[in-house]
């Protein structure tokens, strides 16, 4: 299982509009095989920061799962927001693999 981070950089005066982006990710994202944790807006500290975080088996099946995305109404229709609204400034992907397992104490 690998775990894709998004990091985004989004325009602090348009925080609102990355919030519906996310809504609009946490119906499309599952919908197209994509196992979703979560999409986060700032809060408090960084008035920037944003992340995206979700699971995919493999890089194959991430390949699969974007090509889906690229296909559905509302993943075409979200990618069309973020450029229109210009909310997003920087996007920087990650994919890390669990290291901790298993949690919690063995003894």
């Amino acid at each position: 299982m690998l775990t894709c981070i998004i990091r985004y950089h989004i325009d602090p005066t348009k925080k609102a509009l990355f919030e519906d982006y996310a809504r609009n990710w946490g119906r499309a994202i599952p919908r197209c095989g994509a196992d979703l944790i979560g999409y986060y807006a700032p809060h408090e500290g960084s008035s920037t920061l944003a992340y995206g975080i979700y699971n995919v088996a493999s890089l194959a099946d991430y390949e699969a799962y974007r090509a889906r995305l690229a296909e559905d109404p509302l993943g075409r229709e979200n990618y069309e927001f973020a450029q229109r609204e210009k909310f997003l400034l920087r996007e920087d992907r990650t994919f890390l693999k669990l290291a901790s397992a298993p949690h919690g104490d063995s003894r």
